[in-house]
């Protein structure tokens, strides 16, 4: 009889109450066992041993024995799986890699791009090797392993942190409370990822019996999952049914793989679902077959899918390509085309944003799109409402733009008597203020006395990307300005539990947690106090760049244009844009009210680099490695990289077939040397093709 895991030897256990005789704790490990062994013939195999009936004598056994002697749980009991009491709120955790989104798109011609850019990166004569997969679309998580046990599990949050939800995911019958080692060793740590899921043929009747018990229904399955595993009450989660497919290595200690296609079979091997019809793929053809295919059985499907995902197998390349803040070099997701919809624009309306540009808004008669409820649309601007004639009362189609924006594509009817086009204001329908152009937008010029901005700064302020301040969101806000408690941001830190307890919706103890999640923010990273403040140009990248290139916030509030304009990355236009923010008067005097307060954002230690200047290497023709590994190494030991040769290039590598580079270095004298030569050079200093700063 196969066994799933390696369950720990019995060895007589003590607790407070009781000495666990040897035999009680082999017959536990052997219940563990056996239920585990049966839920995975029954999840993953479909060809169960037992009925349900005899699975339960199995399960309420290991239950009565856990039961009478506390000392015999562990995380990784089957009995873990039917929840736990209550838990006042979720952790926020660091993951342990991130979990970045997809560059994406739906035109072919930009995969074909995408293509280009990777065959150049691995160079001449490289082909690449694709793994494609398709692109579920529920509740991404991070699942953490340690010694082969489930220690963790974390929802995708901003992407670097997220909500521990290690009880609700427990709960989930296809998730592994340990590993299964029958074929593959448990490392020492394993992150992985995947995707939680409701299937559309279970959140139908999930959704029935939301309406039958007087409860708001989901708007789709993937909200369904998302809210399911949100729950503070865990065994809410375990009377829903979710599934989890899992199809990405994100850390592992004490096992490797060369390849992602090697990854997701280790993934199998351990006891996991993964996703249907992975395969590999070296052509834009075989690519673009394979997201035609799933295309055109997406309605088939019991689970909802946006498009395809298109990854280079070969994981040294990846870490060589490297990625932005926002998404992996290495990879793209093809997106299907929108799903589209007939419905009537009910009414257009005004609504005014945190930077004050007022933006058109069309209430649309609901219609399901996609499996979700569409009710509004953003109409963009005034162009945008002029080029398509939008008005009152039309009839429009829409459509989910990647299958999460609503937008709407065009009028196709629209009344004899058809409603007046649709002006925009020469005010501000929130304070009044006479409205300025900035090209095809209007905005609102009185950024520190119109309240609809300030409800925005404060939501911003507080967002996962900024100062990540539990509870302070859209409806929070609302109340804090409309009741006059905040009428600038810098007041947030001055509201106390005696104020909010007199509004709507908070008790003495949500007033106590929201006062106390704002003070908690007063030294906050410096990254992520330059993202609060809403500087103009300045995301997560942008942020984090000025935070290690000037060290403390007093620095990058003093920088010049030029000092700006010198850093990688930030030009001109973005230099211009930081400066501005903090020399206008009133913004500074925002910025100081905040710092008043007490709020001291985090200095951050300079290092100086301490590598030499290697020279720039040129590489040309076919080298045997992914040219943008070889690259990376090089500049790991402090050297630079070109794709074209100049009298300043240190020298060049030439390949076989190696063409026009190598006859310009010879012309200009610059030295050549073969890959072999390069290695040895590349190893004086210390360097690795594995290593460097991938």
């Amino acid at each position: 009889m196969s066994v799933v895991g390696n369950p720990p030897r019995a060895t007589a256990v003590t607790d407070a109450n009781h000495d666990i005789p040897n035999a009680i704790l082999e017959e536990a490990e052997t219940l563990r066992s056996e239920l585990r062994r049966h839920a995975y013939l029954y999840y993953h195999e479909a060809r169960p041993e037992i009925g349900d009936a005899e699975y339960d004598d199995l399960f309420r056994r290991l239950q009565a024995l856990e039961g009478q002697y506390p000392a015999l749980e562990s995380p990784d009991s089957p009995t873990k799986r039917v929840g736990a009491p209550p838990q006042d709120k979720f952790e926020t955790v660091e993951h342990v890699a991130a979990l970045l989104s997809l560059d994406s798109s739906e035109k072919p011609e930009d995969f074909v791009r995408f293509d280009e850019r990777v065959r150049r990166a691995l160079g001449d004569g490289v082909t690449p090797r694709y793994i494609l997969e398709p692109k579920l679309d529920g509740a991404s998580i991070e699942l953490v392993y340690e010694d082969g046990v489930l220690t963790r599990a974390v929802t995708r949050g901003n992407g670097q942190q997220g909500e521990r939800v290690t009880a609700n995911i427990r709960t989930i019958p296809t998730v592994p409370l340990r590993l299964r080692t029958t074929v593959r060793p448990a490392p020492k740590l394993l992150a992985l990822r995947g995707e939680v899921l409701m299937y559309i043929s279970d959140f139908a009747d999930f959704n029935a019996r939301i309406a039958e018990a007087g409860l708001e229904p989901y708007a789709s399955p993937r909200n369904s999952a998302a809210g399911s595993i949100r729950q503070l009450d865990s065994r809410v989660t375990a009377s829903r049914k979710l599934d989890v497919l899992v199809y990405d290595v994100l850390v592992v200690e004490g096992d490797s793989f060369t390849s992602d296609i090697a990854g997701v079979e280790a993934i199998r091997e351990w006891g996991f679902r993964v996703p249907e019809r992975i395969q590999t793929a070296t052509t834009v053809d075989e690519v673009l077959a394979y997201h035609s295919a799933y295309e055109e059985q997406r309605d088939e499907l019991d689970y909802e899918i946006d498009g395809v995902v298109v990854k280079l197998d070969d994981l040294a390349a990846r870490r060589a390509m490297g990625a932005t803040s926002h998404h992996p070099r290495w990879a793209m997701a093809l997106k299907f085309a929108p799903r589209q919809e007939v419905t009537v624009i009910e009414k257009i309306d005004i609504q005014v944003g945190r930077t004050g540009v007022l933006t058109p808004v069309a209430w649309l008669r609901p219609v399901v799109v996609g499996g979700v409820t569409v009710s509004r649309a953003s109409l963009h601007n005034r162009e945008e409402l002029r080029r398509k004639d939008l008005r009152e009362h039309d009839t429009v189609r829409i459509q989910r733009a990647g299958d999460v924006i609503p937008q709407v594509v065009e009028v196709i009817e629209h009344h004899d008597d058809r409603s007046p086009p649709f002006d925009m204001p020469d005010r501000c329908p929130v304070c009044e203020t006479p409205v300025i152009e900035d090209g095809p937008r209007l905005v609102c010029p009185n950024r520190f006395g119109c309240n609809a901005q300030l409800k925005g700064r404060i939501i911003h302020f507080g967002s996962r990307s900024a100062l990540d301040i539990e509870g302070l969101g859209e409806e929070t806000a609302n109340l804090l300005v409309d009741r006059g408690l905040v009428t600038q941001l810098a007041e947030l830190f001055d509201v106390t539990p005696d104020h909010l307890v007199a509004l709507e919706g908070f008790g003495e103890k949500s007033a106590t947690a929201l006062v106390e999640a704002i003070a908690s923010k007063r030294t906050p990273d410096l990254n992520r106090f330059l993202i609060a403040l809403g500087i103009p140009e300045v995301g997560v990248t942008v942020a984090r760049t000025l935070a290690e290139r000037f060290g403390s916030f007093d620095a990058i509030r003093r920088a010049t244009t030029q000092q700006l304009v010198e850093i990688d990355g930030i030009g001109p236009r973005m230099s211009e844009a930081i400066t501005s923010f903090f020399a206008d008067e009133r913004n500074a005097a925002a910025v100081d009210g905040v710092l008043a307060r007490g709020v001291e954002p985090k200095t951050v230690e300079l290092t100086s680099c301490d590598l030499p200047d290697l020279g720039t290497a040129v590489f040309t023709g076919a080298i045997p490695v992914p040219r943008v590994v070889a690259e990376t190494a090089w500049r790991s030991v402090g050297g630079s990289t070109s794709g074209s040769v100049s009298k300043k290039t240190a020298f060049v590598v030439a390949g076989e077939k190696a063409g026009s580079k190598l006859a310009k270095a010879e012309k200009l004298g610059v030295e050549v040397l073969d890959f072999d030569e390069f290695l040895v050079r590349l190893t004086d200093h210390g360097g690795t093709l594995d290593g460097g700063d991938a």
